[in-house]
């Protein structure tokens, strides 16, 4: 390790050593969460300081249009960094923009301890493998408590009617903490479809859940028409929407950590007492809770014909894509209500 016993985490004194010997103490874990993915590595090489601003995905896109992106204590690593070892593999991805790069696509946990060194706190893998870019095998569902709630009302819908949901589909789902305030499920899939099926598929999903409690879920894309209940995020789907990864350090003061959970014990969790401090015995006790993630892939059918009804029954078509797509075929006008209403 270069620079050991430099402090990434001030308030609790967390230095870049305890970071590595965390990711390895997980190492299981992480890289099965992250093997053969392209992986964007979000870097903090000077720490988690009040005040350190991290540059956002919209930062990168104009640095990349030659506008500038100001400076930033932070960044996020799409293409992989100059000098990586020999053993260091990568994958190309394609952006929406049409712009191609070649990611980080760990294969050994010496790459996650290399890029931990290299000041990576989050990793970010795309939903897909290293032989084949264009089909995710990952369907991602997303609840994002907004103001007013908070992630025991997160809990509540997933392990309400978004459960009920994946009992009927007949899916397994995986859940963990995001490290912040929200909850994710993953469920694998078969690699048959596109970025945009599954993104579809994942609207289908929380439209369904929204049917079913509309007064705690809601699947506005504005923030301003979601109010005070729990966003699913159905665009985490799109293709480069990456979420941070099981076992992925988060940049907060307390380092947290983005946890496997059971749905057992869902109801009691506390998110913010999963930590690079606590997290190595939890893992030493119960081991990689999503091991068995790969076990069974399943079909994205049935949430492609529920989108089907969507459309055909309710009148209900896409919804927009975030600001720094291209304008995509079947999305609605991509602009605020509010603005709307104003052009009107």
């Amino acid at each position: 390790m270069s620079n050991p016993d430099k402090v990434l985490f001030p308030q609790y004194g967390y230095t870049k050593r305890q970071m590595v010997e965390y990711y390895l103490a997980v190492g299981d874990g992480i890289l099965r969460a992250t093997r053969d993915r392209p992986t964007t590595l979000e870097r903090w090489p000077g720490g988690v300081f009040e005040g350190a601003k991290l540059a956002t995905r919209m930062d990168y896109a104009r640095g990349q249009a030659g506008m500038g992106a100001g400076k930033s204590d932070a960044f996020y690593q799409k293409r992989v960094p100059k000098g990586a070892p020999d053993w260091v593999r990568t994958a190309r991805i394609e952006f929406p923009s049409g712009r191609s790069a070649d990611e980080v696509c760990p294969t050994e946990e010496a790459v996650i301890a290399w890029a931990a060194n290299l000041g990576t706190l989050t990793f970010h893998p795309w939903p897909v493998r290293s032989d084949d870019v264009d089909h995710p095998d990952e369907l991602r569902i997303d609840f994002d408590p907004q103001p007013g709630t908070d992630f025991g009302d997160a809990v509540k819908v997933a392990l309400g009617p978004a459960r009920d949901l994946l009992d009927e589909l007949g899916y397994t789902g995986f859940a963990k903490t995001s490290g912040k305030g929200g909850l994710h499920v993953y469920v694998r899939i078969e690699p048959r479809w596109t970025f945009t099926d599954v993104r579809r598929a994942a609207l289908a999903f929380g439209r369904e859940v929204e049917r079913r409690v509309p007064e705690r879920v809601t699947t506005k894309w504005w923030k301003e028409e979601r109010g005070e209940q729990v966003f699913i995020d159905f665009n985490q789907n799109a293709r480069d929407r990456t979420i941070a990864s099981a076992y992925s350090v988060r940049p907060l003061p307390h380092a947290p950590v983005s946890a496997p959970v059971t749905w057992e014990e869902l109801p009691d969790v506390a998110p913010e007492e999963f930590t690079i401090a606590t997290m190595p015995a939890r893992f030493a006790e119960v081991g990689d809770l999503h091991a068995a993630i790969d076990d069974q892939a399943f079909s994205l059918e049935p949430l492609l014909e529920m989108a089907d009804r969507d459309e055909k029954d309710h009148g209900l078509g896409d919804a927009p894509y975030p600001p720094n797509y291209p304008k995509m075929a079947g999305e609605p006008k991509r602009v605020q209500p509010s603005k709307a209403r104003k052009d009107t």
